[in-house]
């Protein structure tokens, strides 16, 4: 709360998030203690996937009396459809992206009758962001890996691999040629330990090894991983030409699974224009 107090009195427009009654006590007590009044959201679980309070619990109601003490006021309640990872047709999609907003705009619904404002209804993932065909009753929808996207987002269906803005530029520093390997100087330093394709319909290792130029490799990719050496193979068919394929030097990209990790291993992106001129783009970076 110290923290936040801190980035309220520099001028962020802070918002809290909570899900439960003593976190909500908690938020009102310390604002009422330094004479602030802190904006606090509820989260809505609207699919088991993870957190938050489900629309029709009576707690809903218990955390909505808790922020309308002094010290805290209600902005709204939020959500987000994590569950719509595990799904990959676009009828499914759908179905989760109407459940989603039903769910959040229902709890909107319940706390407004009780008397409590509520004014915002947020909703987002990226695969129901893209594939809601309502977004009644909804002030705003939070999508995040839209703006890269990611392997994992190829799976489930709402991009291409063509559409995958984020890589990772590595180089070919060596090769166990007997194992159908070429080493490469990008491990899980570079693309981050998730491995959030072993599930899905295609599993991409650590990421989809491309050319330089961003066009995808045919079945190479970042088969493993160390601290900082990557393992380029081709799994299902090994390659016995690997060294000739990629010699020492060859540069190449690998789309990673999940673009908000990967791009958390890194201070800054290296942004290639359509003229291939590169510019370095500050970005938030840590927690």
């Amino acid at each position: 709360m110290p923290q936040a107090l801190a980035l309220r009195r520099k001028g962020c427009d802070l918002k809290l998030v909570t899900d439960n009654v003593d976190g909500a006590n908690a938020i009102a007590a310390f604002g009422r203690e330094q004479g602030e009044t802190f904006e606090t959201w509820i989260e809505i679980d609207c699919d088991g996937h993870r957190s938050g309070i489900k629309p029709e619990a009576p707690l809903l109601l218990e955390v909505g009396a808790a922020l309308a003490q002094p010290g805290a006021w209600l902005g709204g309640v939020m959500t987000h459809a994590g569950a719509s990872y595990d799904l990959n047709e676009p009828e499914a999609l759908a179905a989760m992206a109407e459940q989603e907003r039903s769910a959040c705009v229902r709890a909107a619904e319940r706390l407004r009758a009780a008397g409590h404002a509520c004014p915002n209804v947020s909703v987002g993932s990226t695969p129901t962001a893209l594939s809601a065909r309502s977004l009644a009753g909804v002030t705003e929808v939070r999508a995040g890996v839209y703006v890269f996207f990611d392997l994992v987002m190829a799976n489930v269906g709402v991009c291409s691999l063509g559409d995958i803005a984020l890589s990772v530029l590595t180089t070919v520093i060596g090769h166990q040629a007997e194992k159908g390997w070429a080493i490469v100087d990008a491990g899980w330093m570079a693309m981050s330990r998730d491995l959030g394709t072993q599930k899905q319909r295609r599993n991409y290792g650590y990421g989809q090894v491309c050319a330089l130029d961003g066009t995808p490799l045919e079945g190479y990719i970042l088969s493993g991983a160390n601290q900082e050496h990557g393992i380029l193979s081709h799994p299902g068919e090994p390659d016995p030409g690997i060294v000739q394929r990629f010699p020492v030097g060859t540069r190449l990209r690998v789309l990673p699974n999940h673009a908000c990790a990967t791009a958390a291993q890194f201070p800054e992106y290296q942004a290639v224009a359509a003229d291939d001129s590169v510019s370095a783009w500050p970005r938030f970076y840590g927690w």
